[in-house]
């Protein structure tokens, strides 16, 4: 559930991810009527792929190749994060275009902000709602990477669970060097903007988290992936925490013990980052 304006439209600005859950939750048709209206809807093609269960509007003969990398995304979690595998399947439901998604969320989900994709838990399972249109895959690769955190992660702070997703919401190829936020940033950095760690842990609803901070938590991200092993390992521990249900604190003081130049060495690390 992304804030930048191509995430999606009209969307309210009063939900942090937690609070959004729980309303998505507690306003949703509930149990037997829930499934009844999902499985009611005129789909076309149903197909599993790894954790993720595809019911879609359309053929989805066009999008093997998305949803084949969606399967392999819970192994990249797993070699990246040390995330373990979904113990639960995740449904992903596609429509063919906006009106009847928009149409379809509000029958489902009638006091809830629309959004253009979506990710929700409802009867304890995660499930992700989309429609089809030019940055579809996108949206998908985005939102299944909150469903796959959030099946074996009971919080994730929205910073870092929005910087994760934006990280992966990018084809393969494209992830370490190829997301448009690469330039944008550093144009921002010419400009003396930056976004600490700090900064970033105080947004705590959707509202507070615009455009730059969106770049900057994806920054932050891809410090810790691809920036000095010490971060790599520092975020790996703190997921480690969070999945044990340990007392985490913030993910800020732990980067500064083992990165004292922090903010530096981040605004290098991307000011330098190129394709060898």
């Amino acid at each position: 559930m992304a804030g930048e304006p191509r995430r999606g439209s009209g969307e309210s600005s009063a939900f942090s991810r937690r609070r959004f859950l729980q309303a998505a939750v507690a306003t949703c048709l509930t149990g037997r009527k829930l499934l009844a209206a999902e499985q009611a809807h005129g789909w076309a093609d149903r197909r599993t792929f790894g954790p993720f269960i595809c019911t879609s509007a359309f053929p989805l003969g066009t999008l093997q190749e998305v949803f084949l990398e969606l399967a392999r995304l819970e192994s990249e979690l797993h070699r990246t994060l040390a995330v373990p595998s979904a113990r639960q399947t995740v449904d992903v439901f596609l429509l063919g275009d906006e009106p009847t998604h928009r149409a379809f969320m509000e029958q489902l989900y009638p006091h809830v902000p629309y959004r253009r994709a979506l990710y929700v838990r409802r009867g304890g399972r995660g499930a992700v709602y989309a429609y089809r249109h030019e940055e579809l895959p996108i949206d998908l690769r985005h939102e299944s990477t909150h469903a796959l955190l959030h099946a074996t992660l009971p919080d994730v702070p929205l910073w870092l669970d929005e910087g994760l997703a934006e990280y992966f919401e990018m084809s393969e190829p494209d992830r370490a060097y190829g997301h448009p936020h690469l330039a944008a940033l550093r144009w921002n950095m010419r400009l003396g903007m930056l976004r600490s760690v700090e900064t970033l842990e105080q947004r705590q609803e959707v509202g507070d988290m615009g455009s730059i901070e969106y770049r900057f938590a994806w920054s932050w991200v891809h410090f810790m992936l691809h920036g000095p092993a010490a971060a790599h390992r520092t975020l790996v521990e703190y997921l480690g925490d969070i999945r044990r249900g340990e007392q985490v604190g913030p993910l800020s003081a732990r980067l500064r013990g083992a990165i004292p130049d922090l903010d530096e060495r981040m605004e290098r690390h991307i000011s330098s980052w190129r394709r060898a």
